[in-house]
């Protein structure tokens, strides 16, 4: 089934509108996100706090409350802020294992004012579950995100 990215924007507009509170709507985004979304098993947020990325709003199993600039995949795409797709993420080096049953992850920068201000972060079970299409539709879907925050 092919995702429909542009349904979850919209989606995502409509569930922020004349929401103000920053936690109410990134919850809702991690929940429309994961529940929209097949073969995932986490989806959320961490967002950048005294220099460090710290756990947001998420749907799925616990996960790592801190993670250093830098370290692991989260890091990785706020040390270079860009997208960080990765098929096999036993292969990529100084992976934070939060789930061990996770393959495969995505990460989005989200930003403010030209800054790092957090990170979506997508976990699959399935090696190689996000490809092109689904890092241009997060990324859109990110950038609609930013627009209903006020970022």
């Amino acid at each position: 089934m092919k995702t429909d990215y542009v349904w979850m924007a919209a989606q995502m507009e409509a569930l922020a509108e004349g929401v103000e509170y920053e936690v109410t709507n990134l919850a809702n985004a991690a929940a429309l996100l994961y529940e929209s979304l097949e073969e995932i098993n986490w989806a959320g947020f961490y967002l950048m706090r005294d220099g460090e990325l710290v756990l947001g709003p998420f749907q799925g199993k616990i996960a790592c409350t801190k993670i250093a600039v830098g370290k692991g995949v989260c890091g990785t795409a706020v040390e270079k802020d860009r997208i960080q797709c990765v098929p096999d993420v036993h292969a990529f080096a100084g992976h934070i294992a939060c789930d061990s049953a996770s393959n495969s992850e995505i990460v989005i920068p989200i930003h403010k004012n030209g800054y790092v201000w957090g990170v979506l972060d997508i976990d699959s079970p399935k090696k190689g579950r996000f490809s092109l299409e689904d890092e241009q539709g997060l990324e859109m879907f990110v950038r609609k995100l930013e627009e209903v925050l006020g970022l």
